[in-house]
């Protein structure tokens, strides 16, 4: 009965976000569909059967589904999820081109049809998706920054660790950090971001001491350790402590732009991380699936509405990213495809396209499971 109970409290949270989330991501590809004037026909949060739904003035069809883990728009001319094009439709397009005297009505259908806009306009609207994720992170962010505070500690050095990559590198209480390789040093959380994903690189660090710069360089200690969800991360430190945390209040405008640069900055973060699995450098065990994020999902709503809220917005900015990786069947692979189609002056073939998402949705898969697989082993069942 009790791991029913921690089970319900960890899935609430997670379909609250990920509802949320996928909404967002959805709603701005109809907007920029709609402005476009094509035709929506089914607006869907989740997949699979539908539980309930509505439809609006404009022929749309709103509904939940009952596989919660995503979300898709369905376009006039599309076949399926994937914004694949009707073969019929684009027959029957072709015919008008070749010069059959087309009618009104295949001139109205054209026009509404996704697959009849021009290469620009698709890959605005593709694109739409992650951008809305970008931009609901941001305005999430300068929310915190505006009633809760934004952590903001001076990149002073408050305390060194004997014995530690800072100690042997020559490092003094007081220092203040301005520049570490070629990135400007404002915050000790940026500094320490950058030296965590370091992952034992030698940097060089520029710091102020009694009025005048210094540069150390040094090589920050790769180190194991078990965050408080229970994953071993792989990091890099330097053995500084900060002088005290801050949070400090902004004004709309200042937290627009502090967030904006925080997402910035995480999809820096991101991207490297990922390189550094790619290369090898960093271990992909790292890598969490469902199960990680409905934990995840349930501890931060422990902790109150400003840790779900900024677990809300890193989400919301890391979906963004994901959907933008060139892989068919994301909204990355279509801007792939249309990128081609633009140089080429036609789409890619059908079968080509085929191809294409058969291998994507092959990739999809075999990250999920694997990601799946890195949560299960992280079970208590599993010690």
């Amino acid at each position: 009965m009790d791991s029913l109970v921690i089970a319900f409290s960890y899935a609430w949270p997670f379909l609250v976000v990920l509802t949320v989330l996928v909404f967002v991501h959805e709603l701005g590809h109809y907007m920029v569909a709609r402005k476009f004037g094509v035709r929506v026909e089914v607006f869907s949060i989740g997949f699979g059967p539908e539980i309930f739904g509505w439809n609006d003035t404009h022929g749309t069809r709103w509904k939940i589904s009952w596989i919660p883990l995503g979300g898709y728009v369905k376009f006039y001319g599309d076949v399926g999820v994937a914004s694949r094009p009707d073969t019929e439709h684009l027959a029957a397009h072709e015919s008008d081109e070749l010069g059959s005297e087309p009618s009104v009505e295949d001139e109205e259908n054209r026009e509404a049809s996704y697959h009849g806009k021009s290469v620009a306009q698709r890959s605005a609207i593709s694109a739409a998706g992650p951008i809305a994720n970008f931009l609901f992170a941001i305005l999430l962010l300068a929310g915190l920054y505006t009633f809760s505070g934004q952590p903001f500690t001076p990149a002073d050095v408050g305390g060194i660790n004997e014995g530690s990559a800072a100690d042997d590198a020559g490092f003094k209480v007081g220092d203040r950090v301005l520049w570490i390789d070629d990135t400007e040093i404002e915050r000790f959380e940026e500094m320490q971001q950058i030296v965590r994903l370091s992952l034992g690189e030698q940097m060089a660090i520029l710091v102020l001491r009694d009025g005048r710069e210094v540069l150390i360089n040094v090589r920050p200690r790769l180190t194991e350790y078990k965050d408080r969800l229970g994953n071993i991360q792989r990091i890099g430190l330097l053995g500084i402590t900060r002088s005290g945390v801050q949070y400090i209040q902004h004004g709309p405008v200042k937290a627009l732009i502090n967030a904006t640069k925080e997402t910035y900055s995480i999809v820096g973060m991101t991207l490297k991380a990922v390189g550094q699995m790619i290369v090898g450098s960093r271990t992909a065990q790292e890598l969490g699936g469902p199960i990680q994020i409905a934990k995840m999902s349930g501890q931060m709503a422990e902790q109150g509405l400003v840790a779900i809220i900024w677990f809300m917005a890193v989400l919301s900015i890391n979906l963004g990213l994901i959907n933008l990786f060139p892989v068919p069947m994301l909204d990355g692979g279509h801007l792939l495809f249309y990128f081609f189609e633009a140089i080429r002056g036609r789409p890619l073939s059908e079968r080509v396209q085929e191809y294409g998402f058969r291998i994507g949705i092959s990739m999809i898969l075999m990250l999920m499971l694997f990601a799946t697989w890195n949560d299960l082993t992280k079970l208590p069942v599993f010690d």
